[in-house]
């Protein structure tokens, strides 16, 4: 099976949620993606790469229990299914190759 190709906050969105595991959220992979790469982001951009990955078939979704912090409101938690691992191995090998051989253009960044 082919393996879709992933734009740059996809990548980010499926390296966050590998990150924090399979209760992720929406927020949490946010802060993620804050704190591992200094680039703030925001939920509404998170939950929208969120719906495109699973349309993509790459995560799957579930609803939580309901929590009294957020007023009885259920967290939906998000996982990477295989071809979503797949699809972030695909995409680091291609940014290594492409910036194999670079290292005294690119210095610390490779």
């Amino acid at each position: 099976m082919p393996v879709p190709p992933l734009g740059e906050f996809e990548q980010l969105v499926l390296l966050g949620l590998l990150r924090l595991g399979p209760e992720a959220y929406g927020a949490a992979i946010s802060l993620e993606i804050e704190r591992q790469t200094g680039r703030v982001v925001s939920v509404s951009a998170v939950h929208t790469t969120l719906d495109r990955l699973e349309d993509k078939r790459l995560i799957r979704s579930r609803l939580g229990e309901p929590t009294p912090q957020r007023g009885g409101k259920r967290k939906r938690h998000y996982e990477v299914l295989p071809p979503g691992v797949r699809a972030v191995q695909h995409a680091l090998r291609g940014l290594r190759r492409m910036s194999a051989g670079l290292d005294d253009l690119l210095g610390d960044a490779v």
